[in-house]
């Protein structure tokens, strides 16, 4: 594979259309100024907080002197035949580091859920050979901190000292740099602030993770060094500004969200990665991005995208990718984080805050305060194993199963509109439920995305109450076989997940959006059960 990345534009309307917004991006410089970390290219209201987010763009050099750091540290734990990372991390801290690994083939297992058995899976792997990082750039992250409590106590309980095996990634100066100093963890490692989290992956929290995993961490600042010099350029060639332009200008035409599909790009998870660089960067203030990320370019929303939407191929263009993105991971990162900036310019917004992020952690916080993670919900319905839980004025004349529930709430669909599926659930012993994205799309329509909660909260969470007010959101919750405590905390992992849960669908709630939660009182009878339901759903068309 070439080591330069490349962006074809296949749509020859899409192309035109965009040829002035590059035309008049290149005329302001805007891609070198980016390069130089100008502040003032998204206005004045967004100047302060630009000015401490824009460190990212020359990582390729300035992370280097990680590398050797890391390279010691790892060569001194596999001296004690420490060679299992287990990664507590939500967000930016965790979905570039899971990419990393992935593509490089290293094994690293990622904690960014509250569910307690995906947790307790963690726990059961050999805690002998485990080392856990700690990853948290504001140091205050609810579900980064049970998951240091937990595993603190689960090496304690197994005769070995929690101080030799923490390893902790934040930023300077913030809560949890100060506690791992006074409690003698094994390293604690400082990004650099200036960066958010979501343009954080060549920092140390994607470094040190994926390094320690045994990642070639080398080669991918190789790789984005390379394409820095590419999309720094003030040239109409530049594959960033042409990427950024076909972004603003398909969002002009009403195709307000972009669908990916990867096509052989030998990268391992990708979307995952830029939906969140997208969606947090773009959605507010009513407008934005939304990234939908499909299985395959033959999957429902990619291969009968409508007017809505621009599809995308990660890697070689295909015959449906109006789109196309190549290159080797290092550079699609720098590529992504570039023209993803450069459209926030043409959108009109600030791609460096989050303003709606805080509000579901809030409302999550003061349902921690009851017993068992909020108050009990009375169903609306219960059909088999899954308890239905309306709110709104969708649900008004009552329904008698999931099938009828669901039609009466894919009803209140708007033109253009989306689903987002959200599954608070094991991601990996109920991955079955993702096949729920594929079977809801090809029946109604909808651009669909699947999210995991609450990981999904750090990603697209700000799209669905800052972005278009265009969605629906179908909640998934299930009852757990176990729980966990966490140590020295009036809540337990399984707590806090319903709390997470309830507290967003809430907030979703008082946006004026239809909230759907189907609560599976039994995990795998209820996916199934589930799974049957929507297929009972009218075929084609919206249900």
């Amino acid at each position: 594979m070439a080591t330069d990345v490349s962006v074809e534009i296949a749509d020859t309307a899409l192309a035109a259309e965009a040829r002035p917004l590059v035309e008049r991006l290149t005329a302001d410089a805007v891609a070198g100024k980016l390069a130089a970390q100008d502040a003032t290219l998204w206005g004045t209201d967004a100047e302060p907080e630009a000015s401490i987010r824009l460190s990212w763009t020359t990582l390729a050099e300035s992370s280097r002197p990680l590398l050797a750091e890391i390279d010691a540290l790892r060569a001194e734990l596999h001296a004690e035949g420490l060679d299992r990372v287990v990664l507590a991390g939500m967000g930016g801290s965790s979905l570039a580091p899971e990419v990393i690994t992935g593509t490089a083939g290293v094994p690293l297992t990622v904690l960014d859920t509250t569910d307690p058995s995906q947790v307790a899976d963690a726990l059961a792997g050999d805690l002998d050979r485990t080392v856990l990082v700690v990853s948290s750039k504001s140091g205050t992250t609810v579900e980064t901190d049970s998951h240091r409590r937990i595993f603190e106590k689960a090496f304690s309980q197994n005769g070995i000292d929690p101080v030799t095996r923490i390893i902790v990634v934040t930023d300077p100066g913030s809560p949890m740099e100060t506690a791992s100093r006074e409690a003698g963890y094994r390293k604690v490692f400082t990004a650099d602030p200036n960066v958010g989290g979501r343009y954080s992956a060549l920092t140390a929290f994607g470094l040190v993770p994926a390094g320690l995993a045994g990642a070639d961490i080398a080669a991918l600042l190789d790789d984005a060094g390379s394409a820095f010099k590419a999309v720094s350029l003030d040239s109409p060639e530049n594959p960033a500004v042409v990427l950024a332009a076909a972004i603003g200008a398909a969002h002009d035409r009403g195709a307000e969200k972009l669908v990916f599909a990867d096509t052989g790009s030998g990268i391992a998870g990708f979307g995952d990665w830029v939906e969140q660089l997208i969606a947090e960067s773009t959605g507010k203030n009513g407008t934005g991005v939304l990234p939908v990320v499909v299985e395959s370019p033959d999957a429902p929303g990619f291969v009968d995208a409508g007017a809505d939407a621009t599809t995308v191929a990660v890697g070689p263009g295909v015959d449906t990718a109006r789109i196309s993105t190549d290159g080797p991971l290092g550079g699609q990162l720098l590529l992504w984080e570039f023209a993803t900036a450069i459209a926030g310019r043409l959108l009109g917004i600030n791609p460096f805050d989050q303003p709606d992020v805080e509000a579901a952690k809030k409302a999550a916080r003061a349902l921690l305060d009851g017993p068992a993670g909020g108050p009990a919900a009375t169903p609306a319905v219960v059909d088999g194993s899954i308890e239905v839980h309306t709110s709104g004025e969708w649900a008004s004349a009552g329904v008698g199963n999931v099938t009828e529930a669901l039609r009466a709430f894919l009803a209140t669909a708007p033109t253009s509109g989306y689903l987002a599926i959200q599954a608070y659930l094991d991601r990996l012993d109920d991955a079955s439920a993702a096949v729920l994205r594929t079977e809801l799309a090809r029946r109604t329509g909808l651009q669909t995305t699947f999210g995991w909660g609450p990981r999904f909260l750090h990603s697209t969470g700000q799209y669905h109450k800052g972005g278009h007010q265009n969605g629906l959101f179908l909640q998934i919750t299930g009852n757990s076989e176990g729980d966990l405590e966490v140590p020295e905390r009036p809540y337990t992992l399984a707590g806090l997940q319903r709390a997470q849960a309830l507290g967003d669908g809430q907030v979703l709630a008082d946006h004026g959006r239809p909230v759907l939660r189907l609560h599976l009182t039994d995990r795998a009878a209820g996916l199934v059960e589930l799974v049957k339901a929507v297929q009972n759903l009218h075929q084609g068309g919206r249900a």
